[in-house]
């Protein structure tokens, strides 16, 4: 009885037992099992071509598997696996062709497969074309970065033979790109190559000038005779010219063995002095060795007898380079496409001229909104009122603390930025009628005075920051849709906070101009700056409109502070950063009119970003030219390019 118990055990494990089928996998892998178990990067290309090719649906999982080492050899029957392992000495093998689970058995018999990193790139090369037909779009937007980082010729035709059933249309369109620029770096057909490069002329974007400049390296060579009618010459250099200096064009020859290694004047008297014998040097009398001739003669009798290497003469040299032709040859042998790519880079490389110009128009356009909304409230206390307040800038300040403080009790960005803004001119504005109410109202028509004493008052402002905040930058988060930037191409951008602050200068423009043309107060305000003894007699309290201006101003003066702290660090100094820049855009606009402070802006903007693109590693020299520009526009037009008639402009 126990005898048939064992037997009916024995057939139910080898029922049981974890077989692989023979399969059209597994014979493609027992075909190519010497090459996967030497695991060589110069031999494996076949066999991942093999499985690649195969149109097999398990292919796909086989290069998985075996890139990630989960493939494992059973060296019992030649049979391929995937595996999971348990333990040490435990495996989970699974069946390629089903997924089965075919159960926990020892490792003993099997044999992992562990590819090198070259190996598992070239593995990832060939899943490319599984990835590209991916139901999921992610994974084929990762097999067409894949590509981007590393492509190959083999992967021209999958790609192309994706582009037809892509369902998505963004993944088509850079798919249809991408083909492209492959077409132009792989395709076999010269024909293809130069229609590709006729689709993508003038496109300025990176990947496209990283494709077309490899088509222009060139190499230098030099031949004896005439240049080879096989090589695609770039352009023929001339020994002796800037761009084949004389030496150079001579080491050339030196290291291609058409010429002799020159002896330089150390190794000439070296080897005269080690082969002085008596009084003589190759028979030449050392006292006799002051000049050039009688050296070169020495060395000359020293080279006859094979003592010393060859000597060369200029003369020679000059032989030597006449009877030899240098030239730069172009890596890709096609005269036609090489032509194309040239034509290519020319469009290119004007198109990315007319961007850097537009890029610069941007910046500066956005340099002189952040100068205007800085010096807009000071146009009105120093232009309008004929004050010269030194604690604008802290007023710039006062407004950024209080956009800081109110994120901290309102966490969300963008209600605590629209909270900020209004109260930022309350504030400011407070600060700016006390400040003309205790001090300024004493001084008017006394400059010097105003100048001292707003300068102690700055002084003590950023010392009550410090105080308050401390000495460290405080964070003035933007919103969230104020991040990143907008961007043209890979040449033109611009962040979206520059684009939200030249919008709130051109709203603060118009807020500005509606009250000065449309309420009683800008109304009031003219009157007293053009007279202000008519404006009294005619029931203007002058006293009054000067508060209310100079508080306008420094109102202004806090939400610009919130506009600049969402991009610059919060400090105690902010506003010293700005103001210089501020009196400049007020005196060279035209002390007084919006219109010149508004235009004073745009000149200094302009200019700054000019010099700064001429000389764009120093930033200090463009400050420095800016300054010294505007004393000699100064000097032309002392009451800057808008002057305003009436007390600010002195009369």
């Amino acid at each position: 009885m126990w005898r048939i118990l064992a037997a009916l055990t024995a057939f139910l494990l080898l029922a049981t037992s974890p077989e692989a089928q023979e399969t059209p996998v597994q014979d493609l892998l027992a075909q190519n099992r010497d090459l996967i178990s030497e695991s060589s990067r110069r031999t494996i290309g076949p066999a991942i071509d093999a499985i690649a090719e195969s149109g097999l649906p398990e292919a796909q999982v086989v290069l998985q598997k075996w890139q990630n080492r989960e493939m494992w050899l059973r060296e019992s029957d030649g049979m391929f696996f995937w595996a999971e392992e348990i333990d040490r000495d435990t495996l989970r093998i699974f069946d390629f062709d089903t997924g089965d689970d075919l159960g926990e058995v020892p490792d003993d018999d099997f044999d992992q497969i562990k590819p090198n990193s070259g190996i598992r790139a070239l593995i990832g090369a060939a899943l490319v074309r599984f990835q590209l037909t991916d139901p999921n779009p992610a994974r084929r937007r990762d097999a067409l970065q894949a590509i981007e980082r590393d492509a190959e010729a083999a992967h021209l035709e999958p790609l192309r033979a994706s582009i037809p059933d892509e369902p998505d249309p963004a993944i088509r369109a850079k798919k249809e790109r991408l083909e492209r620029l492959l077409t132009i770096s792989f395709d076999a057909y010269e024909a293809a190559r130069l229609e590709a490069i006729g689709d993508v002329s003038g496109d300025i974007s990176l990947d496209v000038r990283g494709t077309l400049n490899p088509l222009l390296q060139t190499r230098r060579k030099v031949v004896e005779g005439e240049i080879p009618g096989t090589d695609n010459v770039a352009r023929q250099l001339t020994p002796g010219s800037d761009a084949l200096p004389r030496a150079e064009a001579y080491a050339m020859l030196v290291d291609a063995d058409m010429a002799p290694a020159r002896v330089s004047d150390a190794d000439l008297m070296n080897a005269l002095t080690a082969n002085i014998d008596g009084a003589l040097v190759g028979g030449v009398p050392v006292a006799q060795l002051n000049t050039i001739e009688a050296r070169e003669r020495a060395y000359r009798a020293l080279m006859a007898e094979d003592i010393v290497p060859p000597f060369v003469s200029e003369e020679e040299i000059d032989t030597a380079l006449s009877t030899h032709t240098f030239y730069d040859s172009y890596l890709e042998r096609s005269t036609a496409v090489t032509d194309a790519a040239e034509d290519a880079m020319t469009a290119i490389t004007r198109n990315v001229g007319a961007s850097q110009a537009i890029d610069l128009t941007l910046d500066a356009l956005s340099l002189a909104s952040i100068f205007f909304l800085a010096a807009i409230g000071l146009a009105i206390t120093f232009g309008v009122m004929g004050v010269i307040n030194m604690a604008h800038g802290e007023f710039i300040m006062m407004g950024a603390y209080t956009g800081y403080v109110v994120q901290q009790v309102i966490p969300n960005y963008t209600v605590s930025i629209l909270v900020a803004l209004p109260l930022a001119f309350a504030v400011t504005f407070a600060a700016g009628v006390a400040m003309e109410r205790l001090v300024i109202r004493w001084l008017y028509d006394r400059p010097l005075e105003t100048l001292l004493a707003t300068f102690g008052i700055s002084i003590a402002l950023q010392q009550i920051a410090k105080n308050i905040f401390g000495t460290q930058a405080r964070p003035l988060t933007s919103p969230e849709w104020l991040d990143g930037a907008l961007v043209i191409n890979d040449v033109i951008g611009i962040s979206y906070i520059r684009i939200a602050i030249f919008v709130l200068a051109l709203i603060f423009l118009c807020i500005f101009l509606f009250i000065m043309k449309k309420t009683r107060l800008g109304l009031e305000t003219r009157a007293v700056t053009q007279n202000p003894r008519m404006a009294a007699s005619m029931g203007i309290n002058p006293d009054k409109v000067n508060m209310l201006t100079f508080g306008l101003g420094s109102g202004i003066a806090g939400i610009a502070g919130v506009a600049i702290g969402l991009f610059a660090k919060v400090t105690s100094e902010l506003g010293q950063d700005y103001i210089v820049q501020s009196f400049m855009t007020v005196v060279v606009g035209g002390v007084g009119n919006i219109w010149g402070t508004l235009a004073g802006a745009t000149m200094i903007g302009f200019f700054q970003k000019g010099v700064e693109w001429l000389n764009p590693s120093n930033t200090l020299a463009a400050q420095t030219y800016m300054i010294v520009f505007i004393i000699i526009f100064i000097q032309f037009r002392p009451r800057g390019i808008i002057a305003l008639k009436g007390r600010a402009a002195g009369d």
